[in-house]
């Protein structure tokens, strides 16, 4: 009996310790996940990563991919990952890598709680659960902090573009009831404008529907498909199209131009973004 009790613990240490051991060779499909990936500790098993992936810097020099929807996986396999974490929507991806037999992860970064719960399946996936949940714990805990520091302050009726058309406000797309986005401006002491239920994720609207909603804070980020440096030169032009737009009848709403792509990639930047709509709705500085 006691000969059974000890193999039984010996062959549970076994299975914990397997449990535990992160994945060696990490293949990321989109930005979110490559900096989920890298905010656990595992950026050095990180072999691959999508042409998107810009932060953090170091994810330069990696092998790219393509994109979460056309993905090489004749190049994915050459890598001979242990593990690629994929989009829930990328199933042609799904069943691609299920022929080759490569190991995968779905996951879906869709509001906060699919952002939350797809870190959770990362770290556990990789073998890091308990990072995962220090993660998630952090990020909460900061949200708090902003919370708080914004309690008691009259609520900013906000609209947050997340595209349009290249130089001109037209082709408007804007975070509606749902996403990641329209939560993080409740988190920093505002509501979205279009937070309809009935409306879509993301609705496309027009000028005449900014006119009428009437926002107290546009925030525009609408050129995030550029290159951090082509952002910073394309504010001013940016800015001076709301201008004109507000002279010609829009109501003067406070407007300011996303350079971050924080804003744009639901992951552990996110309290960076909720900080700075903190600071943009109220003023309060972190």
């Amino acid at each position: 009996m006691a000969l059974l009790r000890l193999t039984l613990l010996l062959a549970c240490a076994c299975a914990a310790t397997i449990e535990a051991q992160p994945a060696r060779r990490i293949i990321s499909t989109s930005p979110s996940m490559t900096e989920t990936l890298f905010a656990l500790g595992l950026g050095d098993q990180v072999v691959a990563v999508s042409q998107f992936c810009r932060f953090p810097p170091q994810v330069a020099s990696l092998p790219k991919i393509g994109t979460y929807l056309r993905p090489d996986v004749e190049r994915i396999a050459q890598l001979r990952p242990d593990l690629v974490v994929i989009h829930a929507k990328a199933d042609q991806l799904e069943r691609n890598l299920k022929t080759v037999r490569v190991p995968f992860i779905t996951v879906d970064f869709v509001g906060l709680h699919g952002v939350f719960s797809s870190m959770r399946a990362i770290g556990a996936a990789a073998g890091v659960p308990g990072s995962a949940e220090a993660l998630v714990a952090g990020i909460e805990r900061r949200f708090d902090q902003i919370r708080k520091a914004v309690a008691g302050r009259r609520p900013q009726r906000v609209l947050l573009l997340v595209g349009r058309r290249p130089g001109t406000l037209t082709d408007l797309v804007a975070a509606g009831h749902g996403s990641y986005l329209s939560e993080l401006v409740s988190v920093a002491g505002g509501v979205n404008v279009l937070s309809d239920p009935r409306l879509p994720e993301y609705p496309r609207i027009s000028m005449e529907t900014v006119i009428r909603l009437e926002p107290d804070v546009i925030i525009d980020a609408g050129d995030m498909e550029d290159r951090p440096n082509e952002r910073v030169a394309r504010e001013a032009v940016t800015l001076g199209m709301w201008k004109r737009q507000q002279i010609a009848g829009t109501r003067a709403a406070r407007v300011h131009v996303v350079l971050s792509d924080a804003f744009v990639i639901p992951g552990p930047r996110m309290t960076e973004a909720a900080e700075t709509m903190a600071l943009w709705l109220h003023g309060v500085r972190f």
